[in-house]
């Protein structure tokens, strides 16, 4: 009998990894021809071969340990019992997993384990969920001939700090598993086993609680844990799931697979999904722990409308409430044309529920007003990349960092708020690639425990374009740019004006140098990394390692909001891309332009057509030919003209002339700039829909209340920042009886557009039917893959496309475009002499609404103001201080943290907590393309104050209003809720 095993198993897979383009070797285990890569672990080669070896030490993401000794096994010609995690495969080895011999050493072992551990299965929460447990079944353990009442576990204590998971020491077979899942998976290296023989604990939970060390609670341990010692306080208290679905994370843009484990229709844990592409197993704080927020006391599950914002709001049946805004709809449009209403489609939403939002306003409504939230965070991405390589989407796969040499990460803190590729990136870092930060601020991955950028470039905010281009000036300059590559790939005329303009002296590092407050010796050894693999590199130093037969190192960048967020956001977008393509950096692995969305479906929201100038798939409204194919499939004729942007809508209402708005999934009043401005402009409208799953802040402004569906209620997709489709399964029925998709078609039918879907995955037929990208995109073929990444048609493999561009541009040949440094008109002056900068915190998302309502905020309970400790000596300010931020726009009050991560002149804070008002001050300045705002960059003063600013208050008083309407409405009193 011959068994052929493939390499397809992941890096870290029970054993010693198989070596790239190893040879295949053939041996014998307990009599059965095996053929498996050379490099392959014993105990791998036996698993893949069906035949089940006894482990607890070894798991199928760790790397082989060797310590439990239950794996042992016996080879001929070998003496012992060698450990089969640890013992790579040989030509004509011949093995055996069970003998009598092996038998009573495992016995054994067992009981030594068993000796130190209490005997409470019965009562134990991971009873039928235990390791320990079933390899004591696997060896036959009946007895054990120790005690086992040992002092280790009658004085151990429990660790319950964490509000998520527990540690009880008593249960510790002290396999390392925790602590190598926190070192190799997580990267961040916060447990150690400390003491020794019987005194050996899990440090922290016996020493110092979880909550005071470094631990960042992605649940990595957790899962590695093969007994009882680490586990979730939901499954202590609820008892075992009996089922699980297969879903998608609906947190940031990385798009984490879980399996949401359930009892009837209750969430007891989330498990990373092992098969996920994205996570391949891991996850964060958020994704693993931070779900309770959908069966939250704040759920709002029944429709209410009401006639001002001032009156109470009235508890409607779906019908009347659908039936009010589709007539008030009508009404405006009656009265104040086709163009006076609009909708906001959400990037929390799938991609079908999106897509059918932009339906509804260019079928149901007649005209092109729709946007969506990635218009405030990576429409410049969609822009800058479709002008320079033809396709609005990063490049590459996220597990493709691991063939990088040289990585750089500008504007973007990964984390914080993309942990779960920042963990891929650390284990790249560790293995010794090199680093580049460009960043404001110093952010972990700068100088981490475990990680530090060969090169910080530390920019005032603002200034992306010029460091980014002087890059550029270097890279040419200096001959370090890849000219073969550049022939061939892109466009001879850009080419020759880019190099023209990006050789001129005044954008050499050494002219930048005031502007961006970056050293210029700092540029020049980044660039030259970058190019060539070494801060030291030459032309000539580059051409003689590749006459050796060596080859230019992989170089991918990263980039986040950082970016994108400015006035000069497409532009810095297009210096990124020409670094990339200058220096051959695109379309193959370890290379590439990766943006790092930053919710769980921006990338998605953007695919389906919700920017007012294009319909799905990126294709232009003012098009002929693609509006016929829609005028056909759809039965209308759709308009030709681009519609209102978000901050069009906005100037439009308090002009008097756009009275109506559908908003799904988006809290605009939180999340966009100028706050005042907002709600000024949502004040003037006259019909305002909002579909969500708590009364937001947007919510004070609305005339109808549609309840929305968290993530777990939703069937669907999302489309994470890698291009990945990946199917989000219900787990449990939607709290208001509708699902969003549901009240889309509800609203359009009422509206006199008819929509008959019965389910999402008649939507997703539409989709692919309609958007050539997607036109092999199918619910099949996702259940079947795991995942699929557009493009996904005919022309690619059957599973999409994981890199773009490899053999040309999207676009044809790739182009370079001119990135004139323009300095943002948000200056400092005497009266404003700081620059704020915002950003996120790991335990909190986006504005919050998601995370405030669960345990997380126990790390993260308000945002506070970094600020540098001698600008804070200049103002008088001490660490913790109440501190008035004044702007240009508006005014708020936060506390103040000292600190050295931010420059002097520079503060920083995050907005997830509505009351700290970031984007009251925020101005109205924005990114000259595609009106994405510049929150990076924001001229404030900074100076102390006795106590909250009157917006907070008045923050307040609402708050506790809206927590009476709650707390009465669930008792059936009518109550005033009033928009102070």
């Amino acid at each position: 009998m011959m068994l052929s095993l493939n390499d397809s198993h992941p890096d870290h897979d029970l054993g010693t990894p198989a070596r790239e383009s190893a040879q295949t070797v053939t041996l014998t285990i307990d009599g059965v021809e095996v053929s498996a890569p050379a490099g392959t672990s014993v105990m791998r080669a036996a698993i893949d071969a069906g035949i089940e070896v006894p482990k607890l030490c070894a798991t199928d993401s760790l790397e082989p340990f060797g310590s439990c000794r239950l794996c042992l096994v016996e080879i001929d010609g070998r003496r012992g019992t060698p450990a089969s995690c640890t013992t790579p495969v040989e030509a004509g080895m011949s093995v055996r997993s069970q003998s009598p011999r092996l038998a009573k050493l495992r016995k054994g072992v067992m009981e030594l384990y068993i000796s130190d551990h209490p005997l409470d299965c019965l009562t134990c929460s991971a009873n039928g969920d235990c390791e320990l447990q079933d390899m004591a079944g696997a060896v036959g353990l009946r007895e054990v001939r120790y005690g086992y009442e040992g002092r280790n576990h009658l004085e151990s204590k429990k660790d319950e700090s964490n509000p998520y998971f527990t540690y009880d020491a008593s249960k510790c077979i002290v396999c390392n598993r925790c602590v190598r899942a926190c070192e190799e998976t997580q990267g961040t290296f916060a447990l150690t086993i400390s003491g020794r023989g019987f005194e050996s604990r899990v440090s922290p939970g016996m020493d110092e609680p979880f909550m005071e060390s470094e631990c960042v609670s992605c649940g990595a341990c957790v899962s590695a844990c093969p007994t009882a010692t680490l586990q979730e306080k939901t499954v202590i208290e609820l008892g075992m799931p009996t089922k699980s679905v297969t879903t998608t994370c609906a947190y940031c843009g990385v798009g984490c697979g879980f399996k949401a484990e359930v009892k009837g229709t209750e969430v007891i844990r989330m498990t990373p999904w092992k098969d996920g592409k994205a996570n391949e197993g891991h996850s964060c704080v958020k994704g693993r722990f931070a779900w309770g927020y959908a069966t939250h006391k704040d759920r709002v599950t029944k429709p209410m409308i009401r006639a001002r914002i001032t009156d109470p709001w009235r508890e409607v049946s779906w019908d009347e409430a659908i039936g009010h805004a589709a007539s008030e709809f009508k009404r405006l449009q009656a009265a104040f044309g086709t163009n006076s209403i609009g909708g906001i489609t959400s990037s929390r939403c799938t991609n079908e529920e999106t897509y059918l939002v932009q339906k509804l306003v260019r079928a149901a409504f007649g005209n092109n007003n729709v946007d969506t939230c990635a218009r405030v965070c990576h429409s410049p991405t969609g822009y800058g990349l479709g002008q320079t390589y033809g396709t609005s989407a990063g490049t590459q796969t996220f597990k493709s960092v691991a063939k990088a040499d040289v990585i750089m990460v500008i504007g973007a803190n990964p984390s914080e708020a993309h942990p779960v590729f920042a963990s891929r990136m650390k284990r790249r870092l560790r293995q010794g690639a090199r680093l580049i930060v460009v960043d404001p601020r110093r952010i972990d991955l700068v100088a981490g425990a475990h990680v530090k950028a060969d090169f910080h470039l530390q920019l005032r905010p603002g200034t992306n374009v010029a460091v980014v281009t002087s890059l550029a000036h270097v890279i040419v300059t200096e001959g370090l740019d890849d000219a073969a590559y550049v022939a061939e790939r892109c466009d001879d005329k850009s080419v020759q004006q880019w190099r023209e303009f990006v050789a001129r002296p005044e954008n050499s590092p050494e002219a930048f140098e005031r502007e961006t407050g970056v050293p210029a010796a700092l540029v020049r050894g980044a660039a030259r990394l970058y190019a060539s693999g070494s801060a030291n590199g030459t032309a000539q130093s580059l051409a003689d390692a590749m006459a050796a037969g060596g080859k230019r190192p992989n170089g991918a960048i990263y980039y986040g909001l950082g970016v994108t967020e400015h006035s000069q956001g497409s532009t810095a977008v297009m210096a990124i891309a020409n670094l990339a393509m200058v220096t051959g950096n695109v379309g193959r692995e370890g290379v590439g332009v990766n943006p790092l969305r930053g919710q769980n479906n921006v990338q998605g929201s953007c695919d389906m057509g919700s920017f007012p100038h294009e319909l799905p798939g990126y294709r232009h409204i003012g098009g002929a030919e693609v509006r016929a194919q829609f005028d056909q499939a759809w039965g209308v004729t759709l308009q030709p003209e681009p519609g209102l942007r978000i901050p069009n809508m906005f100037d439009a209402a308090l002009a008097g002339e756009f009275k109506g708005l559908y908003c799904q999934g988006e809290d605009i009043v939180q999340s966009d700039p100028d706050t005042q401005h907002v709600s000024s402009a949502l004040q003037a409208m006259e019909c305002v829909v909002v579909q969500d799953i708590f009364l937001n802040e947007t919510a004070k402004y609305a005339h109808v209340f549609l309840p929305g569906s968290s993530f777990l209620e939703k069937d669907g997709t999302f489309t994470n920042a890698e291009r990945r489709i990946s199917r989000v399964r219900k787990v449990m029925p939607p709290l208001s009886g509708v699902g969003d998709w549901e009240a889309t078609v509800k609203l359009s039918n009422a509206l006199g557009y008819p929509m008959a879907y019965t389910h999402p995955e008649q939507i997703m037929q539409e989709i692919a039917a309609l958007t050539p990208t997607f036109a092999g995109v199918s619910y099949e073929k996702i259940d079947r893959l795991g995942s699929v990444q557009w493009p996904c048609n005919d022309s690619t493999a059957e599973a999409g496309t994981d890199i773009m561009h490899v053999d040309r541009f999207v676009r044809g040949k790739g182009r370079f475009v001119i990135t004139q440094y323009v300095a943002t008109d948000e200056k400092v002056t005497r009266k404003f002499p700081l620059l704020l900068t915002t950003g996120r915190i790991l335990s909190q998302y986006n504005v919050g609404a998601q995370t405030r309502r669960t345990f997380n905020s126990q790390w993260h309970d308000e945002d506070r103001l970094e600020i540098h400790p001698q600008d804070a000596l200049d103002r008088g300010v001490k660490d913790g201080d109440w501190v008035g931020i004044t702007s240009r726009a508006g005014e708020t009050v936060l506390r103040a943290t000292l600190t050295e991560r931010v420059q002097p002149g520079v503060v920083y804070t995050t907005f997830h907590f509505p009351e700290s008002g970031a984007n009251v001050i925020t101005t109205d300045s924005s990114d000259w393309a595609t009106n994405c705002p510049e929150y990076k960059v924001t001229a404030v003063q900074v100076m102390p104050v006795a106590q909250p600013s009157t917006w907070q208050r008045a923050y307040k008083d609402f708050n506790e209003d809206q927590e009476r309407f709650l707390a009465d409405a669930r008792l059936g009193a009518a109550v005033t809720v009033t928009g102070k």
